[in-house]
């Protein structure tokens, strides 16, 4: 079951409880009032692009990590040509070889 956090509107505590998503929240457990917000702690990610390993999650293989800077560096490059422009992307220098870029 997934652990909760709370702050109680009345008189501000904040405490943690242990229920299914069903299940709402009873009351607090300080002053008994009823009017109690759950409160977000950690939001999840969602990884794209360069951010998402390569390979089986933290562990790619040398080809693997290529594959997917092969992928990721030619679009990196045109976002950079569509802010900066053409002729400030032809001055930084490129480590893809097989790219043409």
């Amino acid at each position: 079951m997934p652990m909760y956090r709370y702050r109680c509107q009345e008189c501000g505590t904040e405490f943690e409880e242990m229920h299914t998503f069903e299940q709402t929240v009873s009351e607090c457990p300080e002053c008994e009032a009823e009017d109690v917000k759950r409160l977000i702690t950690t939001a999840p990610t969602i990884a794209k692009g360069v951010l998402t390993h390569a390979g089986d999650g933290r562990r790619a293989s040398k080809e693997e990590l290529q594959r997917k800077w092969s992928e990721e560096t030619p679009k990196l490059r045109k976002k950079m040509r569509d802010k900066l422009g053409e002729d400030v992307v032809k001055q930084i220098p490129t480590l893809n070889m097989d790219s043409g870029e």
